[in-house]
């Protein structure tokens, strides 16, 4: 009796296996699991511009829809390294390092205006050698002001705007700006080397840790690499030369406002709320000019990637899927 039951048992769990490798392998042919062999490589490239060397990030496929992330100061592409990682699955992004930042070419300063006006130009260039003619933009300090000329001058380019801490009202320009704006008004040595500490180690430190809820989260890598072309011969005059011609964004907000009123571009903010540099002040504003805006304040600071970068990522992409870009 013993026997004939331990064979019941057997063949009955025999096939409760059987049935269930069989069900699972039904799940897997109908409904496949995404995989990590599904993320795509982030290559490192270069391409001339106007006689400079631009050095850019590059992931995702051609044929899927673009976006272009433009950083802000001091840094450079490095503070896209793992947003392009979550997006290059749906989307093919591009991230430039601007002249005199991260690997790009520094030309003297003598032989290349840095000017916001001619950064937008080199972007321009950039986006016409890789041949790429529509588009997103990921737009964050510095690269509000340059993404917001590109898209007010070819408004039928762009599929839509994430902004990340970037400005276009004057709102947004509080205490941060008190000596910047005595820099603007008063163009002098003195009022020049007050700003120099912006850039210095406690300073970026700063930047990347003030109005975080973790700061252990934030690595040292990002101020490290940052000082690596900031203390490069020329380089603070660089910086001080584009502090100086910030002032020249400020007479285009209007038009860059009437630029969102008239084209009502599909627009995401993603804002770290606790940003001194960029406040939230600055985010609010945005309501009233444009009608198909999707609108989130991150408890972070200035560099918001580096605590809510996954959080973002997962913003863009419903974002951009709710607003049929893919």
């Amino acid at each position: 009796m013993k026997t004939i039951k331990s064979v019941l048992g057997m063949t009955f769990l025999t096939v409760m296996i059987l049935g269930i490798s069989s069900f699972r392998n039904s799940v897997a042919t109908t409904d496949p699991v995404t995989s990590l062999s599904d993320e795509q490589p982030t290559f490192h490239r270069s391409t001339l511009v106007n006689g400079v060397e631009i050095f850019y990030r590059e992931a995702g496929t051609r044929d899927k829809p673009t976006i272009l992330l433009l950083h802000g100061y001091p840094t450079s592409s490095h503070m896209f390294r793992n947003l392009m990682t979550d997006l290059s699955v749906q989307y093919h992004v591009i991230a430039p390092d601007y002249p005199g930042y991260g690997r790009s070419e520094q030309p003297a300063i003598n032989d290349f205006d840095y000017t916001f006006d001619n950064m937008a130009i080199i972007v321009e260039g950039f986006l016409d050698a890789l041949h790429i003619n529509k588009y997103s933009i990921y737009l964050m300090d510095y690269g509000a002001p340059i993404g917001f000329r590109i898209a007010a001058k070819y408004p039928e380019r762009i599929e839509s705007l994430i902004i990340q801490n970037g400005n276009a009202y004057e709102e947004g320009l509080r205490d941060f700006w008190v000596p910047l704006k005595k820099y603007w008004n008063d163009h002098t040595l003195e009022n020049g080397q007050a700003l120099e500490g912006f850039h210095s180690l406690d300073g970026l430190k700063w930047q990347y840790t003030h109005g975080v809820k973790d700061s252990t989260k934030i690595s040292p890598d990002n101020w490290n690499i940052d000082l690596q072309h900031l203390t490069r011969k020329g380089n603070n005059d660089i910086q001080l030369a584009m502090f100086y011609d910030y002032r020249t964004n400020v007479p285009l907000y209007p038009q860059w406002q009437e630029y969102f009123r008239k084209y009502q571009p599909p627009t995401l903010i993603v804002w770290g709320k606790n940003d001194y540099i960029f406040p939230v002040e600055g985010a609010y504003p945005y309501k009233r000019d444009l009608k198909n805006l999707e609108f989130h304040l991150l408890d972070t600071g200035h560099f918001a990637l580096e605590e809510k970068g996954g959080e973002i990522a997962d913003y863009i992409l419903n974002f951009l899927n709710k607003n049929n870009i893919k």
